[in-house]
């Protein structure tokens, strides 16, 4: 019975710690994919039909420097929350829209950033937040 006991607290122990990483921004979760390689970074969420409402992704990069996105092969709308090393809000490209065109827009951010998080376009105004808004990471 012990043995089974053990086992039990060993499995729910690492279910714990298995945690998927998230982000807080207004007052609400989101799970999130970390974008911290440059092949994760060109891909982004290039060729997504759908975002659940509760996803993202988060690009982490090694330094605050200035930031430019854009929507090449992404099929959704976007909010584009570029975030300065504190993990303040620098800026924002909300609602921006997919390209399907070959010479895309970029959307660069206003101030230099380390880290910037793609939400469903409309999030951001849903959640009220704006420039110098704090965002909260767990990566466990």
């Amino acid at each position: 019975m012990r043995i089974w006991l053990c086992i039990l607290m060993i499995v729910s122990c690492a279910a714990c710690a298995s945690g998927k990483p998230t982000v807080e921004l207004g007052g609400r979760t989101f799970s999130v994919e970390i974008a911290d390689t440059q092949e994760k970074q060109a891909l982004g969420l290039m060729f997504r039909d759908s975002l659940p409402a509760d996803h993202g992704m988060l690009f982490i990069f090694t330094n605050e420097a200035p930031r430019s996105f854009w929507m090449l092969n992404c099929r959704i709308p976007l909010d584009i929350m570029y975030f300065d090393k504190e993990m303040n809000m620098v800026s924002i490209s909300a609602d921006t829209p997919p390209c399907r065109v070959k010479n895309c827009p970029s959307y660069p951010s206003i101030k230099p950033a380390m880290y910037v998080l793609e939400l469903n376009a409309g999030m951001a105004s849903e959640l009220g937040v704006g420039p110098g808004d704090k965002l909260t990471v767990d990566l466990d």
